[in-house]
């Protein structure tokens, strides 16, 4: 890995690296799609200036110095020469602007949350452990209105004003999560698609549900929240897998 110093003209240099380790995985995973989706993270108290992944670059060859970083609040941001993508300028900027408390925002069209997604009811029962982390800690947008530009994704960003709301489920669209850190959205995402393919796969059965109660639900939810470093410590484990390979991903 490359020391801060070898990059001391760039600003926000561990974010950009732990921003930078989370595409790599989600590439990994196959949680990505194609040169789309964007994840991104506020790096000033109000949350408005924020870094994300610049335009049309595949998720596996993201670097940390690739990195651009954008104000909210600058409607003039699609004329710059470094201009980011329409959809992550009209879905990231909404949400950093309308919601200081989500500072890193993540959003994919992975498989099983993508599938859910794609129900009449997108709801997410609490039938294991995994769905029982997000119980009433999901809001699910039933009005697509095609690709996330400005408009759509302020109305987007309105769910997500409630900061118990971990999770957009974006109907006929994808996932979106929102977290404080890299590590705890990357976590929150990965564990949201394993709860929505362990829904599907059960629902494939055609055989009946064993659904938590609500108290147990949400008992098992607060659980998990209040379970010391569960995030931070599965994402220091998948950055210390890259450092092993020799990974370009923090340089």
């Amino acid at each position: 890995m490359l020391r801060v110093a070898e990059h001391s003209n760039i600003t926000h240099w561990a974010e950009r690296i732990d921003l930078a380790a989370a595409f790599r995985w989600t590439e990994r995973l196959g949680m990505h799609e194609a040169v789309a989706n964007h994840f991104s993270l506020a790096v000033n108290d109000e949350g408005t200036a924020f870094l994300v992944n610049p335009r049309q670059r595949h998720f596996s060859r993201i670097r940390a110095s690739d990195l651009i970083l954008l104000d909210a609040n600058d409607p003039q941001t699609l004329e710059h020469p470094n201009a980011p993508d329409p959809t992550a300028w009209g879905l990231h900027g909404a949400i950093h602007r309308q919601c200081p408390h989500a500072r890193c925002v993540m959003h994919v069209h992975s498989v099983h949350a993508t599938v859910l997604a794609c129900l009449a009811d997108s709801t997410l029962p609490p039938i294991d452990q995994n769905t029982a982390t997000f119980y009433g800690r999901f809001a699910i947008d039933e009005n697509y209105g095609g690709l996330a530009f400005e408009e759509e994704g302020e109305r987007c960003a309105t769910l997500l004003r409630d900061p118990k709301i971990k999770v957009l489920i974006m109907g006929n669209h994808g996932v979106l999560v929102v977290a404080s850190t890299v590590a705890e959205a990357f976590d929150r995402l990965y564990h949201f698609e394993r709860a929505a393919e362990t829904y599907i796969r059960a629902l494939q059965t055609g055989k009946p549900l064993r659904i938590l109660s609500p108290e147990i639900a949400e008992k098992t939810a607060q659980e998990i929240e209040n379970y010391p470093g569960l995030g931070h410590d599965h994402f220091a484990e998948l950055k210390a897998i890259l450092d092993d390979e020799g990974s370009n991903y923090a340089s």
